[in-house]
């Protein structure tokens, strides 16, 4: 165990995410209605209590900053071009999951400053697990509120490795995750966010994601990934960066414990991109 990382702003989101975790559980253990958007993806009572958390919570914290949220009408992009430093945020990354009730969603909280993440926390709310990330500063675990805070770390590739798949959102390229892990490789599917924190605490080693991403889906946990040690790459093996154009969406990405690797020579002998 070791001491807190002693960055006030990342307690204080840390905890604003626990505060929207609270309004997310008070929906799940009741009965819920679905929503659906225009992008097909389910909506929930505790989208919309989190965010309204969130957004309260963040303009108390520096109302000067804007803020990009799923939940949330967004500016155009002759606005947001403009923009250097803002919140990038999930306030239920994994909603598939939560009307499953398997447990594996997350409250997504991230700081963006020219393109890059700089602070992240990911929660998640079933088991009260917070991970919290800032430039420079490491990344942390805490495996439940009060509980002393965990410095964490990736590990070297395992053998077997493990890659961590989407659980909603069809397969992981089983042959392709054969060619950049070998044969023997297993797979860990999960949902939401979760992905990047397991790879990030070392019981993981890689993520594929070939179908579409939204940028506030990974911010937050890309910080704790590359602050625990490991790397977020597009397929030509640059690393994820945000507020890039009109279109919220990610490319395709990998997402890897062991950065000592030339994964951009396997993603090309995979045939990728």
């Amino acid at each position: 165990m070791s001491d807190r990382p002693e960055l006030p702003l990342l307690h204080a989101i840390g905890m604003l995410a626990r505060h929207a975790g609270e309004a997310i559980m008070a929906v799940y253990r009741e009965d819920f209605d679905v929503a659906v958007k225009d992008d097909l993806s389910p909506l929930t009572a505790a989208d919309l209590a989190a965010q309204k958390v969130i957004a309260a919570g963040l303009a108390q914290l520096d109302p000067r900053l804007p803020v990009v949220s799923e939940e949330a009408s967004q500016l155009p992009w002759e606005q947001r071009r403009t923009w250097s430093r803002y919140w990038l945020v999930d306030p239920l990354d994994g909603t598939r999951e939560f009307v499953k009730r398997n447990g594996e969603f997350t409250v997504n909280i991230a700081l963006v400053d020219h393109g890059q993440t700089v602070m992240g926390v990911v929660l998640a709310p079933v088991t009260d697990e917070l991970f919290a990330a800032a430039r420079g500063h490491g990344a942390w675990w805490q495996v439940q509120r009060d509980a002393e805070w965990e410095r964490i770390f990736t590990r070297q590739l395992a053998r077997p490795p493990v890659a961590a798949g989407s659980r909603s959102h069809g397969g992981s390229e089983e042959a392709v995750m054969r060619r950049l892990l070998g044969d023997d490789y297993l797979l860990q599917p999960l949902g939401s966010s979760l992905k990047f924190c397991l790879i990030a605490r070392g019981a993981a080693d890689a993520y594929l994601r070939r179908g579409p991403t939204s940028e506030w889906d990974t911010a937050a946990a890309q910080c704790v990934l590359e602050e625990a040690g490991g790397a977020v790459l597009d397929l030509a093996g640059v690393p994820l960066h945000y507020n890039r154009g009109e279109s919220l969406l990610n490319p395709e990405f990998l997402a890897v414990g062991d950065a000592g690797i030339d994964w951009i020579m396997r993603l090309r002998e995979a045939g990728l991109p």
